[in-house]
């Protein structure tokens, strides 16, 4: 007599809770993540608003208090005092920059989400003297 040996594996039962149980997880972990993104395109924005308002200050500095009156005076100068043009390449990281508030007499640089709740949170503004507001 022959005897037949159990074959082992798994039962659809098992499988589908397995794929359940990761289907939960990834619920959890996909709106964290998303949330994680935004908060980083923030800070992201803050802080590259920060760099462009130093180098308006610092243009205006060696200029005897005459602000830049766009950002190519910022990228063209010699060195310079900004390596990238934020507004010209609009968008990055989730955040459109607008420099048209600059002039000799001062400057404000706004970065506002591409996709607000999504991308971004806040609209953030700087003036001149580094005054930023959300």
């Amino acid at each position: 007599m022959r005897t037949r040996k159990m074959e082992q594996g798994f039962t659809l039962v098992e499988i589908m809770i397995v794929v359940a149980i990761i289907a939960l997880l990834a619920a959890i972990a996909i709106p964290n993540l998303l949330r994680a993104k935004m908060t980083s395109n923030d800070a992201l924005a803050k802080a590259t608003l920060r760099a462009m308002s130093t180098a308006a200050e610092s243009f205006g500095t060696a200029n005897n208090g005459s602000y830049p009156a766009n950002e190519s005076a910022l990228t063209g100068a010699t060195p310079p005092y900004l390596n990238t043009a934020y507004c010209a390449n609009s968008p990055l990281a989730g955040y459109n920059y607008d420099c048209t508030g600059m002039s000799t007499s001062g400057y404000t640089i706004t970065a506002t989400p591409v996709q607000p709740g999504s991308t971004g949170t806040t609209t953030e503004t700087i003036t001149t003297g580094g005054v930023l507001t959300p």
